[in-house]
């Protein structure tokens, strides 16, 4: 943190271009990204979140309806509080995710129900600088297979014979929680970054929020799933064809250290790096190589700093040297724009070099059918073997924070999903559909524990739609009604109906 506040510092002495902000990374832009929108289609690698200046989507987006009074304005164009100076502009807005419904499938619960209240601030200064900074309170309870789920998933204390007990779920996107009622969720989480651009060639970028790699609904590679991490990320335009991202984060397993002089006891933290190289032969075309590592820093009792190749840009050679110090997830990201409203995409990963532990993705987008702008149909399928984000060492699984760092439900999984969104005069509705094959899966199996799992074999059936109305697109705010259903061999079946209003800047999954 020391070196990142001396950064800060440093960076904010110099003066540049253009506006710096990150793309919010919800499915929503993520769609309108690919729907080409500007002249130039998209094709910059699809890491995530993409920069203002590579790509400015939000100006193309918003609704330029002329609006006459100051309560409309704020409404479907603004921020509520704009402020512009010679060098600097400043926008805070609310924040929110309020919905109330019942699942009919579960007799034994009164009400499902989100109540998220938080605040964004954003800011430019000396147009090559920019930040953001939110901060969320949320109180929840969920179904029953949710619960399940983050109940899994949360933290372990160690109890006196060495063995681990669970303490407080974790809910994917939003962290560790604490009891809420008799079975509700109380927690809280914030988020933040800077980007600098010292050159029109590179952007630094460090922060504390999630990334996403890849065209699809899933990532295989790395996924928003998961949790916020601390980091730093450098975007070099090396060449009009080569770039590359470099970048470097902490991350931890939720297993408590044996007590100390501490309020509350450390996590165990392990290395994350990096390094991600995109081809661009033709502006419809893009490949990149990817290599995620996990690097050793301990167990319970041991703490010790990453090896020197955690720093190193050169892919597939660190776990040549370093052994069994790290982990290397190494894979690929292509995609390709059939034409201006058609787009393939897929990816392939093996985990650790061992190819028994291999996925892969094929999906399709396709935008403006019969003719409707704003129309989007997607198809995606993946596939995960067993025990593929898993090694001998536990403690170096491709987790942060107890929650896969890919797919959500990480090994183990082929997936059919289809997707098509259409709006109109900001009236909006959104279909998912996922079917999803268990393979001796286990929903455990990645956490970070030496322990025997159970794993499975079996179907789940998930399908949302969602009706709404979008006053804004620069928060996405709407008020909608959402009806799911979800059905597996193990779970209760679920049949919600449930009505609210929100911005959605950051994608919460339940599709699992």
């Amino acid at each position: 943190m020391k070196q990142l506040v001396l950064c800060f510092l440093i960076l904010i002495s110099f003066v540049g271009r253009s506006q710096q902000n990150l793309i919010p990374i919800h499915s929503f832009y993520k769609d309108q990204l690919f729907a080409n929108k500007l002249e130039q289609p998209y094709n910059n690698g699809s890491f995530f979140p993409t920069i203002e200046s590579d790509y400015n989507l939000i100006p193309a987006i918003i609704d330029s309806t002329k609006r006459y009074y100051t309560f409309s304005h704020i409404l479907y164009q603004k921020h509520l509080l704009e402020m512009r100076g010679k060098d600097a502009y400043l926008t805070i807005s609310p924040a929110a995710n309020i919905n109330y419904g019942r699942d009919l499938g579960d007799t034994s619960l009164n009400r499902v129900f989100q109540n998220t209240r938080g605040i964004l601030v954003e800011g430019d200064f000396f147009k090559n600088f920019s930040f953001s900074t939110s901060f969320y309170e949320n109180q929840a309870e969920v179904t029953r297979y949710e619960r399940n789920y983050y109940n899994s998933n949360g933290e372990r204390y160690i109890a006196s014979d060495s063995s681990y007990q669970v303490r407080n779920a974790v809910i994917p996107g939003a962290g560790r929680t604490k009891p809420f009622k008799i079975a509700g969720y109380d927690y809280a989480f914030a988020t933040g970054y800077f980007v600098y651009e010292p050159t029109e060639k590179l952007h630094i970028i460090a922060g504390n929020n999630t990334q996403f790699i890849g065209d699809g609904h899933r990532s295989l590679l790395l996924s928003d799933n998961s949790f916020n991490a601390p980091y730093i990320r450098l975007n070099w335009k090396i060449s009009d064809q080569f770039s590359m991202v470099y970048m470097r984060s902490r991350h931890l397993n939720l297993l408590r250290r044996p007590e100390g002089s501490t309020a509350e006891n450390y996590y165990e933290s392990k290395g994350y790096s990096v390094n991600y190289f995109t081809y661009t032969p033709t502006e419809k075309s893009a490949i990149s190589l990817f290599e995620g590592s996990v690097w050793n820093r301990g167990d319970s009792i041991v703490s010790k700093h990453s090896h020197s190749m955690y720093y190193s840009p050169i892919p597939i050679i660190s776990p040549l040297i370093a052994k069994d110090e790290v982990v290397s997830l190494i894979g690929i990201n292509a995609s390709y724009q059939l034409a201006q409203h058609h787009r393939l995409y897929g990816q392939v990963a093996i985990n650790n070099l061992e190819f028994d532990k291999t996925g892969y993705q094929l999906g399709y987008r396709g935008y403006n059918f019969f003719g409707l702008t704003d129309f989007m149909v997607q198809l995606e399928y993946n596939q995960t073997s067993s025990r593929m984000y898993e090694v001998s060492n536990p403690r170096l699984n491709y987790s942060h924070y107890n929650l896969p760092l890919a797919h959500i439900k990480g090994s183990g999984v082929q997936e059919f999903i289809l997707r098509t969104n259409y709006e109109y005069e900001h009236w909006y509705v959104n279909l998912n559909v996922l079917l999803i094959r268990e393979i001796e899966y286990s929903p455990e199996a990645h956490l970070p524990l030496y322990a025997n799992v159970n794993r499975k074999n079996g179907i789940v059936f998930y399908e949302n739609m969602e009706i709404g109305y979008r006053f804004n697109r620069k928060m996405n705010l709407s008020i909608f009604t959402n009806w799911t259903y979800r059905h597996s061999d193990s779970d209760l079946t679920t049949n919600v109906l449930n009505f609210g209003f929100k911005t959605a800047l950051a994608n919460h999954y339940k599709d699992f």
